[in-house]
């Protein structure tokens, strides 16, 4: 593995830890400043905990002596709000919150949603629509020569020119449009920390290349880096040796004129994601250049540890009073114990914005976490709601080799199956949860978080003690679809794993003595797949007594593998190239969404219309009527007897909890 510096071994004599950082004068006041160093501006309401991103990154620049505010969902309409606690000495940091704003705002099918997990109340239309653009024009009109930092997902997502599904075109770097000095992409401690200390010395923040994590706009290409170019998809791939090779993208012009070179973009960009081997990239816009450093390096455990272990108050800010936000209800008693995902799935952005490097935290710094929970959360009854991250099962997972990991490239480590190289021992997982159940006080660790049952199924003992233990009545994971075409753009598993974990789960439960269920999660609408699929995926629901509450159809989220097909109608998973790339169809007219989403309800007698004019038209007319075989009863009969033990179920298109969109 790339060597990098310790995370703290910086860190000046800190200054004395706020109870919260202050969002005031009178609270600048009462901590003895006269100004901050760096004003952090967040679309969410500023809870101080480590599942919300402000709260990590301000908690950790305080560690290093620096004094920060926050300014949490300011008012857009002028800069007024943006002066609130006076001119930052070093930068402003800016980021839309633990959620991309649009996802956070709209729905997949484009309606406005009337509330906001990170508000109080859950009130709606706290945050503009583009908030990081948004909130980086106010800070420059209220402070013209204060640098402008931009982090979180949203800015992370948009590092480079991207498809933009709100507006149905190819966008330019967020940088271009927020005209920020830096952008910080995925886990950024280290790139902040650095910034931070190199501007505090004295430095320009846009003279600072070289930082891993980093995008910049530029003039020229640092004079220390050979291009390599690799615009042309349909030649062979350029010359990448050397350690001061930088690859060329296609120009923002390029890829929002030619969708397929944008599905060839796409897959570069992916292909450069290993911290250990990925090189600099650099893509015109117009005259000007932005540049991408290199992936930031992962943290190790302690440095992990420390970021965790910083001194939040744990509780949202006292502005608030009684506020209920739903976000801090959902995780006020979870704890996060690993970062990361590498399995790849194309419609997500787990892995573009953490990266597929596990990052574990040690059993002593999960086991504090949960005793501070219960120690200092108040209402806390004894139950940890969650223990988990993105993935619930990837606690202390990784290559077995670090030489081979350094080298690699794959998109994921378990698709199309699991990579003789990755370690899947769950044996340190089941070694914390017995601990963290024992803790005095715990009555109850549940497992919320998605799990992934392909990496489960490797380890039956992992699956018992899950199900004895650690499942409150329901168990969520994604098999995604049934169908081998969407799996395999999705590079999801096929069926039979899910069949096999559950098997296993229903062996462990009636063992346990317990009634539990799986709740699995499909999507509809994702890209190759087609009516026939979504009419089986249906039938198969309907065979196993599934009847879905919620449905989400397919969100084509920035910079996904997922989006690139959307878009292009390319399989960005092989080479691209304008004669001879695989075609995937992309579900894109609003009616064949709606049927598709239509199927995972094929229940619900607003539905039957729709699919019965489908069934008619691919052939299947025998699938109407009122046989428990058929999917949907005639005319206006009745619906048809449920074939098997009907559970409801939900569906959405992603399985991080708020708590990990940082």
């Amino acid at each position: 593995m790339i060597a990098a510096t310790s995370l703290f071994e910086q860190a000046h004599p800190p200054v004395p830890p706020a109870p919260f950082l202050p969002m005031s004068l009178a609270e600048m006041d009462r901590l003895g400043w006269e100004a901050c160093d760096v004003v952090l501006v967040t679309g969410d309401a500023y809870i101080d905990h480590p599942s919300f991103g402000m709260a990590i990154v301000g908690r950790l620049l305080e560690a290093h002596g620096f004094k920060v505010g926050i300014i949490a969902q300011p008012d857009w309409s002028g800069p007024e709000a943006f002066t609130i606690l006076g001119r930052p000495r070093l930068f402003f940091g800016i980021t839309a919150g633990n959620m991309d704003s649009m996802v956070n705002r709209y729905t997949s099918d484009k309606r406005l949603r009337h509330d906001d997990a990170y508000t109080p109340e859950g009130e709606g239309g706290k945050r503009p629509d583009r908030a990081a653009i948004v909130y980086a024009q106010r800070a420059r009109e209220a402070f013209k020569d204060v640098p402008i930092v931009l982090g979180g997902i949203e800015a992370s997502l948009r590092r480079i020119a991207h498809y933009d599904y709100w507006s149905d075109k190819v966008r330019r770097s967020i940088l271009m449009d927020a005209k920020a000095d830096i952008l910080l992409f995925g886990n950024a401690e280290r790139a902040l920390v650095e910034l931070a200390h190199r501007a505090g010395a004295g430095q320009t923040i846009r003279s600072m290349t070289d930082i891993r994590g980093t995008a910049q706009v530029v003039g020229a290409v640092p004079k220390a880096f050979r291009v390599a170019d690799w615009t042309d998809m349909d030649g062979a791939p350029p010359d990448l040796a050397g350690d001061k090779a930088a690859v060329r993208l296609p120009s923002y012009e390029q890829v929002a004129a030619d969708p397929v070179l944008y599905a060839h973009t796409s897959r570069v960009l992916h292909l450069e994601s290993n911290a250990s081997n990925a090189r600099p990239l650099v893509q015109a816009h117009g005259d000007k250049e932005v540049w991408l450093n290199p992936p930031p390096v992962p943290l190790n455990t302690a440095e992990l540890d420390a970021v965790y272990e910083l001194p939040f108050a744990r509780a949202p800010h006292p502005s608030y009073g009684d506020s209920r936000i739903p976000a801090w209800e959902m995780i006020r008693f979870s704890v996060s114990i690993m970062r990361g995902c590498f399995g790849g799935c194309a419609f997500c952005s787990i892995t573009e914005h953490e990266g597929r490097v596990i990052q574990s935290r040690s059993e002593g710094s999960v086991l504090r976490e949960i005793e501070r929970v219960r120690d200092l959360t108040t209402g806390f009854t004894g139950t940890i709601s969650d223990i988990g991250g993105p993935t619930a099962n990837m606690y202390r997972l990784a290559c077995k080799d670090d030489g081979i990991q350094a080298m690699c490239r794959r998109l994921s480590c378990v698709y199309p199956d699991i990579c003789k190289n990755l370690g899947t021992d769950h044996g340190p997982l089941i070694a914390l949860y017995r601990k963290a159940r024992a803790i005095k006080g715990v009555k109850r660790v549940l497992v919320a978080s998605g799990l992934r049952y392909d990496l489960a199924v490797r380890s039956p003992d992992y699956v018992r003690e899950l199900v004895a233990h650690h499942v409150g009545g329901y168990l969520k994971i994604a098999p995604e679809h049934t169908e081998a075409g969407p799996l395999s753009k999705m590079m999801k598993p096929g069926i039979a794993a899910y069949e096999r974990f559950k098997e296993l789960f229903d062996q462990a439960a009636q063992a346990a003595g317990k009634k539990y269920y799986l709740i699995p999660y499909f999507i509809a609408a994702h890209p190759g797949t087609s009516d026939r699929d979504m009419m089986n995926l249906a039938l198969w629901l309907k065979r196993n007594g599934f009847k879905a509450d919620q449905v989400q159809t397919f969100l084509p989220s920035p910079m996904s593998l997922a989006t690139a097909m959307y878009h292009s109608g390319r399989n960005p998973l092989k080479p691209v190239r304008h004669s001879g790339s695989e075609e995937v169809e992309a579900i894109k007219g609003l009616r064949q969404r709606r049927l598709h989403k239509a199927f995972l309800r094929y229940h619900d007698p607003e539905n039957w219309p729709i699919l019965r004019d489908a069934l008619k038209a691919m052939g299947r007319a025998d699938l109407i009527g009122p046989g428990a075989h058929q999917l949907v009863p005639g005319g206006t009969a009745a619906p048809a007897a449920k074939a098997g033990p009907s559970r409801p179920f939900r569906t959405q298109h992603t399985r991080s909890r708020p708590l990990q969109r940082r």
